[in-house]
């Protein structure tokens, strides 16, 4: 037993695991690169504070679930929760704003939420995301959310729910607000739990987003924010309903999906599967126009979403990678050199393999062969050493072999 093992909810992924992140990345690259979204890579630390003013103080986030500790001169620091604030703070540090100028950035690493960890969700998670700054007009959250479909379809996951709701701005909002908190009052303060109690202070939205069976219950009949929306919300919502329809994307309309973060308007979404337990969202995101202002920034569009990598890998399931090219069969000590030098040669050549390192009899040698699921299998032997040949067997089809030189080989490769 080892005397130091990993952390919890913080996971090992060899090879078969991290295979399939990787495809997510891949995809993501070749995808998100189709509509006009450059890679940003952004630390993985950074001061509290940002955190603080973009996902909001009284969130679960930053109040429960950040890891957060001072530095050796005592300022705060937080390992990222996750994505947009970091975005958009060095969207805003680097000047790169052009009033006009629409900029598109995906990103994608690790996220680290303290929280419990359970079945799709650890401590350290994984996420991919894009943001759009720049355009305040529904067509780029359109284009986000046909980007995402594309991007989920391109990876076999098609049995997919589009939830769309429009959470209003800053100006139809508090209109909202009150409703909602004369309707709680109506029900009873003392019936929600303790969470939602201290939300109707701070935003009672979030209390549309419980997952309490009796908070639940109580939120039923609850004023819907799609009919307090002023008529440029309406407009906006109604475009991007307009062009998802037209489109083929099919969505449902939520009036209870909020997310789970302050700076939210208008557009939000979410993509659930009910093939993956109780966490049912894979993927979600919306508009944030106010976040950059907030951070000393312009006052400029935003709006983006997140894949959560984990849960999207528990509907991918783990794969093995790709099977090589060849495996070298080492059978007399005397050829060790010269197999992998053989193998070098191929690998120059752009072919994936393995060699053995050492001589070994011929039953184990072809066992580890057909254990890599090589398409060719290279022989070395006795024979092979002294003539500077090797013996070819085709392990895709019938199991022919031939002896070539392995000069000649090399060269029709």
């Amino acid at each position: 037993m080892p005397s130091i093992k990993k952390i919890k909810g913080f996971a090992d992924l060899f090879p078969e695991d991290a295979a399939v992140f990787t495809r997510m990345e891949n995809t993501a690259r070749e995808i998100f690169s189709r509509y006009g979204f450059g890679e940003l890579r952004t630390p993985i630390l950074e001061k509290t504070e940002l955190f603080i003013k973009s996902i909001g103080e009284d969130t679960d986030v930053v109040g429960k679930e950040m890891f957060t500790f001072p530095d050796r001169k005592g300022r705060s620091m937080t390992m990222r929760p996750e994505a947009t604030a970091g975005v958009v703070r060095a969207f805003v540090e680097s000047g790169r704003y052009q009033p006009g100028k629409v900029l598109k950035y995906f990103t994608t690493g690790p996220m680290f939420r303290y929280e419990r960890p359970q079945k799709g969700r650890q401590r350290q998670f994984h996420q991919l995301n894009a943001e759009i700054f720049g355009a305040p007009e529904p067509q780029a959250d359109a284009e986000l959310i046909l980007m995402l479909k594309s991007f989920l379809n391109e990876l076999g996951l098609t049995k997919l729910t589009f939830e769309l709701n429009s959470l209003g701005c800053h100006d139809c909002r508090p209109a909202y607000r009150q409703a909602l908190i004369d309707f709680y009052q109506s029900k009873g303060r003392d019936g929600f739990c303790e969470d939602c109690q201290r939300r109707m202070d701070t935003n009672p939205l979030r209390v549309l987003d419980c997952k309490s069976a009796s908070c639940k219950e109580l939120v039923q009949g609850a004023p819907e924010i799609t009919d307090h929306l002023c008529g440029e919300c309406s407009d906006h919502f109604a475009q991007v309903k307009d062009i998802l329809g037209t489109a083929g994307v099919e969505y449902v309309l939520n009036p209870r999906l909020v997310r789970g973060l302050d700076y939210y308007i208008r557009t939000a979404f979410e993509v659930t599967s009910n093939d993956i337990g109780s966490q049912t969202a894979v993927a979600g995101g919306g508009r944030y126009d106010g976040l950059p202002k907030s951070l000393g920034g312009p006052d400029c569009a935003s709006t983006g979403f997140a894949c959560g990598m984990e849960r999207l890998a528990m509907l991918l399931g783990a794969k093995d990678g790709d099977a090589p090219d060849f495996y070298i069969a080492v059978i007399d000590d005397r050829a060790a050199n010269d197999a992998m030098l053989f193998a070098q040669k191929l690998r120059e050549k752009g072919q994936r393999g393995e060699v053995s390192y050492a001589g070994g009899s011929m039953k184990s040698r072809m066992r580890a062969a057909n254990k890599t699921g090589a398409s060719k299998c290279f022989i070395l032997g006795e024979a092979e050493f002294a003539e500077g040949t090797v013996t070819v067997k085709d392990m895709a089809g019938d199991d022919e072999q031939y002896t070539v030189s392995r000069e000649e080989y090399l060269k029709k490769v």
